[in-house]
Order: structure tokens, then sequence, then C-alpha cells
């Protein structure tokens, strides 16, 4: 049961996309409404590609970084960032019972190796031998056809010792709602004091863009805002990472830790996607479960994607709202679990600077804001099932 004197504070930051690393990178991108995207590499199809940092700064071993494929290299260097932001890099009593919950997919798929398996298989005298022998020889240890997300909480646990409970999430957009959900509420209900929570994506990959171009949702050319994709719906896939230190009041206090904002409500549903309007309707239900919303003092940012018709029905439902709103995915991608986090991460940089940064939607539908801000509620609609939202506010 939630104890009302604890609240959860965000104390710490780690993002790198394709935007590059850190708070005033992201921030500065974000209110200059620029995005960033390629259309060429992987052509028809739009990525968000990663602005590669220097993974030695937070990941110092060069055997760490080969045994990792690029989504956790990836949510290592922004778990990394985020500790540091915090103040918790190298404090061993911290980190010894620090909780971890990761959101990330089924991995990277080396899909050199799979196109080489399957062109070989067509001439194999005896497939079956054919095919244990191939895996034996070209598949790494670690990687068994796909890495899974374990093993980014694992490498997260080795190389920033961080070695109190572990879990993660697969599933999606509602993944990441699920693994700041679970993290707030561990720490209201007095389960846990200070939490690592995040994840990873690396977009820029061919069988990824394959498996969301059978289900219609993979964005082509020519690159469009978010809001402005119903005659060619679908999202273009970042290559990014998001974690967050999330950490009771009174923890922080005592560390004299500075709260960036506070992680107030966080809840989710699943809604029947086949019942007209059923994602408007979520979003209305979860709306009701949030504490109150000042509309003259809050903003919206969305994890809308683009694909049909769960943004259509989501922009309904925020339109009833009348507040200001900006979809994170025009500027940065959609990467699909880390995304929830990754746009908790931006409403505290907003809280942060006391106001919403500047609109990027060919649409029309979101509008300057000027007002001050203190509150941010977070939308995390997953692009065929799942709904989310969390209530993000200013520690003043």
């Amino acid at each position: 049961m939630a104890d009302a004197t604890r609240e959860a504070w965000i104390t710490g930051i780690g993002l790198v996309s394709c935007l590059g690393e850190g708070d005033a990178a992201h921030w500065q991108a974000f209110d200059a409404a620029t995005p960033v995207y390629d259309e060429t590499s992987f052509a028809p199809y739009v990525v968000h590609p990663l602005a590669l940092p220097s993974f030695d700064a937070q990941i110092p071993k060069k055997g760490d970084q080969r045994q990792m494929e690029q989504w956790q290299r990836t949510g290592t260097y922004a778990a990394g960032l985020a500790l540091d932001a915090a103040g918790l890099k190298g404090k061993a009593d911290v980190l010894g019972r620090m909780d971890m919950i990761v959101a990330a997919g089924g991995g990277e798929r080396d899909w050199a190796v799979d196109s080489a398996i399957v062109s070989g298989l067509a001439g194999a005298e005896n497939p079956g031998a054919y095919l244990n022998e191939r895996l034996t020889s070209d598949l790494r240890p670690t990687l068994f056809l796909a890495q899974l997300s374990n093993l980014l909480a694992g490498n997260i646990s080795i190389v920033h010792g961080v070695t109190g409970s572990s879990r993660t999430f697969m599933g999606e957009e509602g993944s990441g709602v699920e693994a700041v959900r679970i993290a707030q509420a561990r720490i209201a209900s007095g389960q846990s004091d200070v939490t690592l929570v995040g994840g990873s994506q690396n977009g820029e990959r061919k069988d990824l863009l394959m498996l969301f171009e059978f289900g219609g949702h993979a964005l082509k050319s020519p690159y469009r805002t978010v809001w402005d994709r119903a005659g060619q719906p679908g999202f273009a896939t970042a290559s990014l990472g998001a974690f967050l230190v999330i950490e009771e009041k009174a923890h922080a206090q005592a560390r004299g830790a500075t709260p960036l904002a506070r992680l107030s409500s966080v809840v989710s549903d699943r809604a029947r996607r086949d019942a007209p309007g059923a994602v408007t309707a979520s979003l209305d239900r979860l709306w009701e479960r949030l504490p109150a919303v000042t509309a003259d003092r809050a903003a919206v940012l969305s994890g809308a994607t683009g694909a049909a018709d769960a943004t259509a029905q989501e922009r309904a439902a925020l339109a009833a709202r009348g507040l200001p709103v900006r979809a994170t995915g025009s500027i940065a991608g959609h990467s699909i679990e880390p995304q929830f986090v990754f746009n908790i991460a931006l409403a505290a940089l907003a809280l942060g600077q006391g106001r919403l940064f500047a609109p990027c939607d060919t649409s029309g539908f979101e509008q300057p804001a000027t007002g001050p801000l203190d509150q941010v509620v977070v939308t995390g609609v997953g692009h065929w099932r799942g709904e989310g939202l969390a209530l993000v506010e200013a520690v003043r």
C-alpha cells in the first residue's frame, strides 16, 4: 500500500539519441524543433540514427564493449549517464542495494548470419546438420540469434556495479510503461528507496524494419511529423538509450541530492483495439486516475507513434483536454520499449526550464505555449496494444 509521505523523485537522467547525449543537447534540439532523421540508408524507410558517443567514457573496458551489440552499448552508456547525473557513479554503498528495471525488446539479430544460413539451407544436402553446424560456428556465446533483454541488465550490473534486485520487461511500448509504474509503486510502498529504470533500442536494423513493415507500421519517406501521417501512417524507428534514477524523497534528501522532478503517478491499461474508440476511452479512464491536473500550468508529452488508428484516437483524446501537446517522435523518432522513459526524462527537463519546448508539427495540432509549467502528463500508446499515462511534476 502506498504511503502518502513517500515521494518518487527523479534525481538522474541519462539520454543518448540521434540528438546527441545529455540533457543540454536534447533540450536544445527539442526547443529548436530540429528533427534528425535519415531517409537514404534504409530507403524507403525513415530512421532516426544514433549520434554515436565515445562509449569508452561509460564502458571503459574494450572487452565489455566487444561482447555487447549496439543496443546494449547504448543502454549501458545511458545508464552510466543517469548514475553520473544523480551523483551515484561509483557509490558502492548505494549501488549495492539499488534496484534495476529494464524495458527492452528481444535484442538484435545478426541478420548477416541469418541471411547466410537461409541462403545455404537451400543447397544443403543435409539441412539439419548444416543448420546445427552453422549455428555452432557462426554465433558468439552471448548471441543466440537474438540477445535477450536481461543481458542489458546484466551488463549494466557488471559495468556500473548496480547489484540490487533486477527486473526486465519485454512487450513493446507497454513494457516501458510497466517498468516505470512498478518503480514508482515500489518506492511509494516502501519496497524500494532508489531504482535505475530505462532501456535502449537500435532502430537501424534491417530485421526490425522488416518486422514492422509486415505489420504496416514502418514509416516510408518522405518524412512527416507524427500528427501529419494520416495519409501515410507509421513510425520512424529510433536508436536511443534512456535511463532514470528514481529515488524516494527522504533517501535523496539524506544524501543531498537535487530533485529534477517528482513522478507523482503512473497508470496503465490495455484496451481491445478492435472496438471503435477504444484507445480514446482508455486514455479518458486513465486520465481520471491521475491526481488533479491544473489546466493553465500543465502540458502533454505524447509518445504517439504515427501508426493508424491509435494515433488518431490519441489525438482526439488529447484535443478534448485542451492542453498544449508535443509529440516527441517528430524530433527523435520512436524507440518502442524505452520511449515512455525517454519522454518522462524530457518532461523533467521541461519542468526544470519552467516551460514547454517549441512545437514541431506540420498539421497544426501543436500550438505554441508560453505559460509557466508545473505539470506534464506523459502518454504511452502502443502502436497496436497497451496504453499508459504518467504525471510528472515540478519540485519547487
